[in-house]
């Protein structure tokens, strides 16, 4: 029974041969007889084709890179960022502890309580979404000493709105992780990696305590949606891409104002001479774009305007009080167009065997 599945026969591809009758004699093609045999060997023309199929597959491949980061840039606007390649020129009032090292092209930071020392950059942000990430490493960090670094007023101070922080400090609990907040409006939100820590109230992370390592590099994701007043932090180890900790705070109200990225201890009055050093790399603050809608497209939606939503900022494998909001990504992944370039090379490969059969 014929089925979809059965390949097609197809006779053996024959060619002939004259042989001549007498090997002994000089002969004529007149003195050969001929007799058929079977054609071995690749069509020098097949093999060209088949090898246009595999630079045309290589060139899709080496495309998805740039198409994927192509695809991100226009999801966003790119408010501030840096790579310190170059000098920034932040602003400090301690040069001989917040500088850029031109060697390692990164910032160095030194935090020592009871100085108000900062280290700072002016930002065109007013309010709405944003993302705000970086990495860093902590070369040293002294039993009560913290690293800030995040958005603020003019204020600079951790204890003063608005200010969204991310913190590595070395206090009650050891070497853990905070989301810090205080709102437009001066209340203070923030929640840290330490199990079920007392002091956090309802907003108190319930997995397992997570802490940093000196000497590790880091990176550091906050990401808040204006449309949920939602605030989440995600730290990943920046050699392996593995998750390390992530939660979210409600902020209850809308932020803005935030117009300076930095780093510093003003409003810290601990003990002098205890520090928090290491070096800051990659620092990027992105908003989401609005996306304007084609006047034929415009006839088939009722809204003019549409914003991409964000990329999502994933829970950790370990059970959490509460689940994380539903964003979907702002652009496609790529395992997408992986999946897309190997269909095609697939095809490719039928049609070659098709033609060599």
């Amino acid at each position: 029974m014929y089925s979809i599945f059965m390949l097609p026969f197809q006779p053996s591809l024959m060619e002939i041969v004259h042989v001549a009758l007498d090997r002994s004699l000089k002969n004529t093609r007149s003195d050969m007889y001929p007799y058929y045999r079977k054609i071995t060997g690749e069509n020098p023309m097949k093999i060209r084709k088949y090898f246009m199929y595999l630079i045309i597959a290589v060139f899709l491949l080496a495309l998805i890179p740039s198409l994927q980061a192509l695809s991100d840039d226009n999801a966003v606007k790119v408010i501030y960022q840096t790579s310190f390649t170059s000098d920034p020129h932040w602003t400090t009032n301690n040069p001989s502890t917040n500088y850029w090292d031109p060697n390692k092209g990164m910032y160095h930071f030194s935090n020592e309580p009871s100085t108000g020392g900062y280290a700072y950059t002016p930002v065109d942000y007013k309010s709405g979404s944003f993302t705000f990430e970086y990495d860093v490493i902590l070369t040293r960090i002294d039993n009560g000493a913290t690293f800030r670094f995040g958005l603020s007023g003019s204020e600079m101070d951790p204890s003063k709105g608005p200010s969204v922080l991310s913190m590595f400090s070395n206090t009650k609990y050891g070497q853990i992780i905070w989301l810090h907040l205080v709102t437009t409006g001066g209340k203070l939100i923030e929640v840290n990696s330490q199990h079920a820590a007392v002091e956090m109230g309802p907003n108190a992370y319930n997995g397992p305590t997570v802490k940093y390592e000196v000497n590790k590099t880091y990176h550091v994701t906050i990401n808040y949606d204006d449309d949920h007043k939602t605030l989440s932090m995600k730290v990943k180890d920046w050699l392996t891409g593995r998750d390390i900790w992530s939660y979210y705070l409600n902020t209850a109200e809308n932020l803005n104002g935030m117009n300076r990225i930095y780093t510093g201890s003003k409003g810290d009055y601990g003990m002098m001479s205890i520090y928090a050093e290491g070096d800051i790399d990659n620092v990027r603050l992105t908003e989401p774009v609005a996306v304007t809608i084609t006047s034929a497209e415009a006839t088939k939606v009722p809204s003019i305007t549409t914003i991409p939503p964000k990329t999502p900022t994933p829970k950790l494998s370990t059970v959490v009080p509460t689940s994380y909001p539903a964003d979907t990504p702002s652009s496609p992944s790529p395992g997408v167009l992986a999946i897309a370039a190997l269909g095609i090379i697939g095809v490719c490969g039928v049609l070659a065997g098709k033609k060599k059969n």
